[in-house]
């Protein structure tokens, strides 16, 4: 190789590494940004609240000072007028229930249907090369409360319908459950407004009382304005979404006890795998529906079989 040559091979690799070295540079510099937009992800309700309220809270400082909006007068009487309510109409236990559902719903992500379809097909896979007794494994590490027990259902030799009604009763009592929740939420969007209105009719009160002092009327009538604003602002920007949010993340949970339901009884009935993915995936949409779940190569990965000669895979037979 001539001098010319070895040059160029050496600028070459300079190069080579020295693009090696920024492209790790740059991915060292943009780790907290992955990480900030995967937490962003994982919590997208509580970033779309922040900025709910920061927008809101915008509103009211660009009409200029923002203590103007601030009663303390107010603020005391809607909030214990709707709470002083809320207990009276409710016991104790039933306020905690919600602070904790609020909490999870807000808190812990739920799992897609895609995610519980692709489960469901490999416990029929294991159950189909393994026997029933396997999932066993699967019972006690799964993190899904509603599929542990339906597969310590299976597990323990219950027949499918009593299966399926046990399945089918659990379902109507979350949802029974979960309604309380959201009729509590609803009844405090209805007492909060009105507790503005009590605000309002004390402040105009004190303000008829003292109207031959100047700083009596100046002092009471935000208390006579701002009340009304707040029991409005609780109900439409808390109380109500809450309610929703609650409706909205139980529709999605009773979705994937369908699911897992239909899964496991078909297991159960030793429904083919390839049959068991085609029926779950009714449950996504169509763009989610993409690719085979049960190939040879993915269950070989998933349970280490090797691959024996002459022999065809019976799980994965149509």
């Amino acid at each position: 190789m001539s001098l010319e040559e070895n040059n160029q091979a050496d600028d070459w690799k300079k190069g080579y590494f020295q693009a090696v070295g920024e492209f790790k540079t740059s991915a060292t510099m943009m780790r907290p940004f992955v990480h900030s937009y995967a937490w962003m992800a994982r919590n997208r309700n509580l970033v779309g609240l922040g900025i709910c309220v920061a927008l809101f809270l915008l509103g009211f400082m660009l009409q200029g000072n923002m203590g103007v909006y601030f009663n303390l007068s107010g603020l005391v009487i809607v909030i214990g007028g709707t709470a002083g309510a809320t207990l009276v109409s409710y016991r104790l236990e039933r306020i905690s229930i919600v602070i904790k559902v609020l909490l999870g719903s807000y808190l812990q992500p739920v799992k897609q249907v895609n995610e519980i379809v692709e489960i469901l097909v490999d416990l029929s896979v294991k159950c189909r090369l393994k026997g029933l007794l396997a999932l066993e494994e699967d019972e006690e590490e799964t993190a899904i409360l509603f599929l542990r027990r339906a597969l310590g259902f299976l597990v323990d030799g219950y027949p499918l319908h009593q299966i399926r009604d046990l399945l089918h009763t659990e379902m109507v009592y979350f949802r029974m459950r979960r309604e309380k929740s959201e009729r509590l939420l609803l009844t405090m969007a209805e007492i909060s407004p009105s507790f503005g209105l009590v605000g309002s009719v004390v402040g105009m009160i004190a303000m008829l009382a003292g109207v031959g002092d100047t700083d009596i009327v100046l002092a009471t009538v935000p208390i006579a304005l701002t009340s009304t604003i707040y029991g409005i602002v609780f109900a439409n920007f808390f109380f109500l979404p809450f309610a929703v949010n609650i409706r909205e993340r139980t529709e999605q949970e009773l979705l994937l006890q369908k699911v897992i339901t239909d899964g496991v009884l078909a297991i159960g009935s030793e429904q083919h795998p390839r049959i068991l993915e085609m029926k779950l995936k009714s449950f996504l949409t169509p763009s989610e529906r993409h690719g085979k779940l049960v190939s040879l190569e993915r269950i070989r990965e998933k349970f280490r079989i090797q691959p024996e000669p002459g022999i065809k895979d019976p799980v994965i037979r149509d």
